[in-house]
């Protein structure tokens, strides 16, 4: 490895405000002991400080004052002497390497046949082909209703009548499509995916990365001219161009009159980022589905349920834990409700006690704003009227049921009914009340008449056929949704480096080879994306290498006597 060493007086930081110092030293041509100047006819004219081209063992055996230097290079990967496209000897010694350890037809054939089998998985249109089969079952799970019981998809998709002609509840049984998600038809389809992107990872993008990070110099000019881009420079120095390479990012080596340069690594390691974000994304999915709890309730305020009770596996990998005997305790629901009387949101204060009675955690809970405890998460999702309390001719109270109806197409209509006189007559009458939410109850007299509308809680009492009734209260029912989803922390992770590794994919990789072939430097390079950026970066940069021109001493004076 080599280096460039700075004059004792001089520190050279490689940044971009280097490249426009007005230092005016001279320069040692390691090709030639005649002292040179720069200046500059096709390119654009600046100093540098007084270099010189050193071997490690002369740099280890320097005075000891001269202490400040610039080392080219300093970890990298084993060199690669020659590569007849600058990436592709590192491959071509790996299969010398396997090939040398094989022995005997047997072992060459055990050794083939997995490479065989990795070779058909991260076939590409097979991959396609996959990720096509993964959404399609999934969008069939939309279409077809989840988790229902058997009947259902009994009469939805009959023998006598199939969908398309064939599809029939058999279809939906037998595969499991009615828990589609768990299915083993969907997680198997999952799996081929990803041993898909395992085996291109292995066997594609890991060895391109392995190939990129190798020094690989070119050391014949005819090689670096059938680069992408090539250009001459008739009188300059390769240690320049490393330089200014430097300052523009490069990771620049020096391997005698060779140079090899490189940037944008990053890119050629996002693809197997992007791999991997994928495989965790469909590793969520698939804990999500088999792994997870879920179940629904509807409890009127004032009561308890435990939530054991209430969760059911989704799938082979759901495992109870010891939050699932936790008791949960409606304290109170109620509703806020627009100016035009319409719900704008519903709320339940839940307390959540432990199997010796202590409350652990209480919260009030509403849509989008749920209680997180032990890894379950308790959602509010709707809400039903439970019962109604009146007094009737100052006694009571009484909790009258109220029933959910379907009149006119409503989708929240709850009635119930006082009975008035004889209840065990055939022709009962009484009194009926109606209402759409908790903030006012409709009231009808014996023969259906609209009596009146009192609000829950105002005291008001209405007198229906002799009868004195007051409203005392309206209790709510709070409906919530609970489940368990282990998978979703991983699920978030994926996507974050899905997000953040495609990003990076678009970071080109761009190497460039140089070679000194005595006053001349023949320069080439290539970049795997930004192909029309590509050349313009080059020129610009190559339009910044001083030109070497010799100078005669009769025409420096001051340089001689100096």
């Amino acid at each position: 490895m080599v280096a460039l060493t700075l004059s004792p007086t001089k520190t050279l930081f490689l940044n971009s405000h280097l490249l426009h110092s007005t230092f005016k030293p001279h320069f040692i041509n390691p090709y030639s002991t005649k002292t040179h100047r720069f200046h500059s006819s096709r390119f654009l004219s600046f100093n540098l400080v007084t270099c010189k081209l050193k071997s490690p063992q002369d740099i280890k055996n320097k005075d000891k004052n001269i202490s400040k230097k610039i080392v080219l290079s300093e970890a990298a990967p084993s060199l690669a002497e020659k590569d007849g496209d600058g990436g592709g000897g590192g491959e071509g010694n790996g299969n010398g390497e396997v090939k040398a350890k094989s022995g005997g037809s047997l072992m060459r054939l055990v050794k083939r046949f997995p490479r065989k089998v990795l070779g058909v998985l991260s076939n590409l249109p097979l991959a396609i082909g996959e990720m096509f089969a993964v959404a399609a079952l999934m969008a069939l799970g939309t279409f077809i209703d989840q988790g229902e019981a058997p009947d259902f998809y009994f009469q939805k998709y009959p023998e006598d009548n199939p969908v398309l002609g064939i599809f029939t509840w058999r279809w939906v049984l037998t595969l499991g499509f009615d828990h589609m998600y768990s299915s083993p038809v969907f997680l198997g389809t999952l799996v081929l995916l990803g041993a898909s992107l395992l085996a291109c990872t292995y066997t594609t993008q890991i060895p391109l990365v392995k190939v990129a990070r190798r020094w690989n110099f070119l050391d014949s000019s005819e090689a670096i001219r059938k680069q992408e881009y090539s250009d001459t420079l008739p009188r300059a120095s390769v240690q320049d161009l490393g330089v200014l390479l430097m300052g523009a990012g490069y990771e620049v080596f020096l391997k005698g009159p060779s140079l090899y340069a490189f940037k944008g690594l990053a890119g050629r390691f996002a693809p197997i980022g992007v791999h991997l974000a994928m495989l965790l994304i469909m590793a969520g999915g698939t804990l999500s589905a088999a792994g997870s709890f879920r179940g629904s309730v509807t409890v009127p305020q004032g009561l308890n349920f435990v939530v054991g009770d209430v969760l059911g596996p989704t799938g082979f990998l759901s495992t109870p834990t010891d939050a699932f005997n936790t008791e949960v305790h409606i304290n109170r629901f109620y509703m806020d409700y627009y100016d035009s009387g319409e719900v704008s949101q519903f709320y339940t204060d839940l307390s959540l006690f432990d199997l010796n009675g202590k409350e652990i955690m209480r919260k009030t809970i509403s849509v989008n704003d749920p209680l997180r405890y032990g890894g379950i998460t308790i959602y509010q999702t709707d809400w039903s009227f439970s019962a109604l309390q009146i007094l009737k001719d100052d006694e009571g109270p009484f909790n009258l049921a109220m029933a959910p109806l379907k009149i006119n197409g409503d989708k929240k209509l709850f009635g119930t009914f006082l009975p008035v006189g004889d209840a065990e007559s055939p022709n009962v009458k009484g009194i009926s009340m109606l209402a759409r939410d908790l903030q006012s109850i409709v009231i009808y007299d014996l023969e259906g008449k609209f009596s009146g509308v009192r609000r829950p809680g105002s005291k008001l009492p209405i007198d229906i056929d002799g009868s004195r009734i007051v409203i005392v209260d309206a209790i709510g029912s709070s409906g919530l949704d609970l489940k368990t989803d282990p998978g979703v922390p991983i699920v978030y992770a994926g996507f974050g480096a899905l997000m953040l590794t495609t990003c990076i994919s678009f970071l080109s990789h761009s190497r460039i080879w140089a070679l000194q072939d005595g006053t001349m430097v023949v320069v080439g390079g290539k970049t795997n994306r930004a192909k029309a950026e590509f050349p313009e970066e080059m020129d610009r940069l190559l339009d910044r290498v001083p030109e070497i021109v010799e100078s005669s001493r009769s025409k420096e004076p001051d340089n001689v006597s100096g």
